[in-house]
């Protein structure tokens, strides 16, 4: 759901961005609309909106998991044993 908003939202600046409204509205050098980047740039535009979501989460997911391991390396060294699951009162 996240990645269909994030490429609707991609592909809505796409459109309003000035280098689109020259290929779009009134042409490449004044020559009428330029269709070709609805079929090669859209696509593009897309893809990249829907996989900004997918990638986001697999850099935090990524970050979050070397904190823990880090955090279970030096419990380790200290000569206890790592605490999985649960809150800080359980130990």
């Amino acid at each position: 759901m996240i990645s269909v908003a994030s490429a609707l939202t991609a592909v809505s600046l796409w459109l309003s961005s000035d280098r689109t409204r020259i290929h779009l509205g009134n042409g490449f050098e004044q020559q009428g609309m330029d269709l070709g980047v609805l079929f090669t740039e859209l696509p593009l535009v897309f893809l990249a909106g829907a996989a900004l979501p997918v990638l986001a989460h697999a850099a935090v997911a990524g970050l979050l998991q070397d904190r823990q391991d880090r955090r279970e390396r030096r419990e380790r060294r200290r000569g206890r044993a790592p605490v999985r699951g649960g809150s800080q009162g359980d130990r």
